[in-house]
Formats: C-alpha cells, structure tokens, sequence
C-alpha cells in the first residue's frame, strides 16, 4: 500500500443517498470496481468517503489494525466543521464510546463484555423468547387477511425481542421501542436519541438494583466493570447492530420465500433463504468505517489520512473474484457479519432469530401471498442498509388464537390450571393511545 500513488479512479464522487442507489446499488459497486478496489463516493450531502467494493481488499482494511483505525474522533472534516451536525449519517458515524468505535486496549476489554455476555444467549432461550413474540405479532393482523410483513412484523419482532433480552419493564421498554423506531426512520432523532439514552440509564439503574436473567445484567456484572456510561453505549451499539439487520434479514428472506423465483414451490429451505440474503442483499450493505493513520493507496485509489473508509460488505460479496463461493451459497466467505477484531460477536443468535420468526409466520399462514411483484417492491434510500420500504401480502384470514393457545400451553407445562377463556383471549383492538407494544405485550404474558 503505497501512500505516494495517484488515484485513478473517476474525477466526480459517487453518491449514495439518492433514488437511484436505493433501486440498484450494484451499478454503484461495479463502476468503482472497474478503476480500483476503492473509490470516491459521498455518503450524504456534503459527507465524502472512500468505499471498498473489493473482497481481497476489505479484508486486508478489516484485518490492519494499525494502518486503520475505528475511533471516529480522528474524522478530519467532522473535527474542522465541514459536516453538520444535522447530517443523517452522523448517528451511525459519531464516535461513541462502544467496541464499535474504539480500538486497542480499550476495545478488547469492551468487546469481551458484550461477547461474554451475549454467549449466555443458548438457542433454546432465543427460541423461548422470539415464539410468543412472533405469536402476538401474527395475531394483531391475522383476522385482516392482509399485511405490510415488514412494518407489521419484521420491524416490530427485533424491538420487542431486544426489551425482553435487555430485561426492561412496561415503561422503559415502551420509551426505548418508540425513541429506537424515530430513530431509524429518521423522526427527530436528536430528540429521541435523548429519550433513549435516558431510558437506558434509568434501565442501568435499575439493574444495578435488582438484576436479572437479562443482557443489561450481565453486562453489568462482568469483571470488566463497564461504568454506566459505557454500559449505556454497549447496549446502544447492540440495538443499533441488531435491530436494523435482523429486520432487514426477516423482510428480505421472507420477499424470497414468497416470490416466483425464490422458493415456496422450489422448496427453498429457510435457511437457505438466509445465506442467499446473506450473500446477494446485505442487510448492512455499507458500513465499518475506518480512518486511516496516513496517506494509503487502495490498489490505485488513495484515501487520505483521517478520511472515512467504508467497507462494501455487499460490493464485496459481488466480487467477480468469489463468483464460485457465491454460486455454492459457501457461507464462510462472504462478509455479512464482517471480519477481523470488530467482526459481528452475534452471527449464530441472529440467524436463529431469523429463522425462527420466519418459521412461525408461514406456519401460521401458509398461504401468505405477495401483492405485487417482486421487482415492484421499493428499497428505503440510505448509504448503510438494504432495506425494503414494506413487503405487502394477502392470506386467508384466520383466528387470533396463537397468543391465547400459548398462554394456555404454558399453564399446563408448568403444572398449573389453564387460564379461563375471558382471560386468555387474546388482545384483537390496537393498542391504547398511552401504551406501546412492549406493554401491551407485557399486559398480555405478565412476564
């Protein structure tokens, strides 16, 4: 990597932000690739960066901790004024004090508390906790006949499941999923941002009183001794690296599984679904960005020093080079879940989230329908994700009974007398204008 060479790559910058990306960001990726492994692309208005389509190259970036650093306070134009502090790539950009944006020391100790904690994760535990959720979901829309699978469930499912994992109560679990939603669609995130980062500390807070079987708690608990600020931007960073993604992994396997080319009448196995959603529509398409020390030549592209460096996990995947490991669905080597130390500590949990909120979807409603066609559906415009804008589906209506048949599932596992019909119906009317999901939900299991 020679910092003296000159960039041959296209004069103007790519954006990536427009329509136009959203629709293919591919021709973004292959017209990169055909000057250098790297090239100039501009993330939001006024927001430059270099962006790595090539698979060979993001590892060698992924893998050299000397030569590129996580720590986003090194970002020349941010630190010289020339981004606003209104631009919407900053939330997923600013320096946090989280193993996402840390490096060396410091990271290790952060990341060893976040992957300790998140092994405590069996899959029998996900599994426990996904199913009533799925079953709730499934419920609020499955008399109607008709559904958005990604504003209806996909996008619902990891929130709720993330207040169940990180052990929050009715109030704070309603506080997080609204302040978590404003923010990834972008609804005064300033403010939200506050809200969640209160709610969390109050959760903090209140784990350090009393804990529980929970991730806040053991986070806690950990001898790495997190103080409640960096347990606060731990537990940020998770729902920002797992809420989003796993929506996105639902949505897109689901848009598969129901399309004529995909797979119902193919036979196309769930998890076979993943791995090509893996593989062809990267749920985190761009991201992990880097700063390098110095001047750095990217294979024919220079990216100066303190200058973002973003990798295409998607570009990459797309490689020419890795045409043989894309055909054979060859799960180790596409980048997905990232490489090197910063690599994703919760691969195996969100494979199994996924796999088992699709399953209880079209085991409920076999007959789930696409109302238009695949090449018709819209992708929401954005630098980072490849997201669906919605994924409508008609079936044949059916009962609201799966909340109810689980309630009364569990009575008889654990010995005690089912619950009488009046209770155990399930809640059919939208919830009140005071309550969120998580308390509904709450109200529903009194868990």
């Amino acid at each position: 990597m020679d910092p003296h060479s000159h960039s041959t790559a296209t004069a103007g910058r790519c954006p990536m932000h427009d329509a136009a990306f959203a629709t293919d960001p591919h021709q973004v990726y292959d017209r990169l690739r055909e000057h250098a492994p790297a090239g100039p692309v501009e993330l939001a208005p006024g927001v430059d960066a270099t962006l790595v389509v090539e698979h060979e190259m993001a590892l060698r970036v992924l893998q050299n901790t000397e030569l590129f650093a996580r720590d986003a306070r090194r970002w020349k134009a941010l630190n010289e004024g020339r981004i606003g502090m209104d631009s919407p790539v900053l939330p997923m950009m600013a320096y946090r004090p989280s193993c996402l944006f840390t490096d060396g020391a410091v990271h290790l100790r952060l990341r060893k508390a976040v992957v300790d904690s998140l092994a405590r994760l069996n899959t029998t535990r996900i599994r426990r906790d996904v199913e009533p959720i799925a079953d709730y979901l499934i419920d609020q829309f499955s008399e109607r006949g008709r559904a958005d699978l990604l504003g209806d469930y996909a996008k619902l499912l990891p929130l709720l499941l993330f207040n169940k994992l990180f052990g929050c109560p009715a109030d704070i679990g309603d506080t997080v999923t609204t302040a978590v939603s404003a923010i990834f669609d972008g609804k005064d995130a300033l403010r939200a941002n506050e809200e969640l980062t209160s709610s969390l500390m109050e959760l903090i807070a209140l784990k350090r009183r009393s804990p529980g079987d929970d991730v806040t708690s053991w986070l806690i608990q950990h001898p790495a001794g997190l103080t409640d600020e960096e347990l606060k931007d731990q537990l940020v960073l998770l729902m920002g690296a797992g809420i989003e993604p796993e929506r996105s992994l639902i949505s897109s396997s689901l848009m598969l599984l129901l399309s004529g080319a995909g797979g119902r009448q193919s036979g196309m196995l769930i998890e076979e679904a993943l791995d090509h959603v893996l593989w062809n529509q990267t749920p985190i398409a761009n991201y992990a960005t880097h700063y390098p020390v110095q001047d750095v030549d990217l294979g024919g592209h220079v990216a100066e020093a303190n200058t973002p460096v973003v990798i295409s996990f998607a570009g990459a995947n797309a490689d020419p080079a890795l045409d043989e490991a894309r055909r054979a669905h060859s799960k180790g080597a596409h980048l997905a879940w990232g490489a090197g130390p910063h690599a994703c500590p919760a691969k195996d949990p969100a494979q199994v989230i996924a796999t088992t909120a699709i399953e209880r979807l079209l085991n409920a409603l076999p007959d789930l329908t696409l109302t238009v066609a695949e090449k018709d559906l819209q992708w929401r415009p954005g630098p980072f994700h490849r997201a669906l804008v919605a994924l409508p589906v008609t079936f044949t209506p059916t009962p609201a009974t799966r909340t109810a048949a689980a309630l009364r599932d569990r009575a008889t596992t654990a010995g005690a007398q089912p619950m009488p019909a009046a209770v155990s119906e399930p809640v059919r009317q939208e919830p009140a204008r005071r309550k969120g999901f998580w308390s509904s939900f709450l109200d529903v299991f009194r868990v």
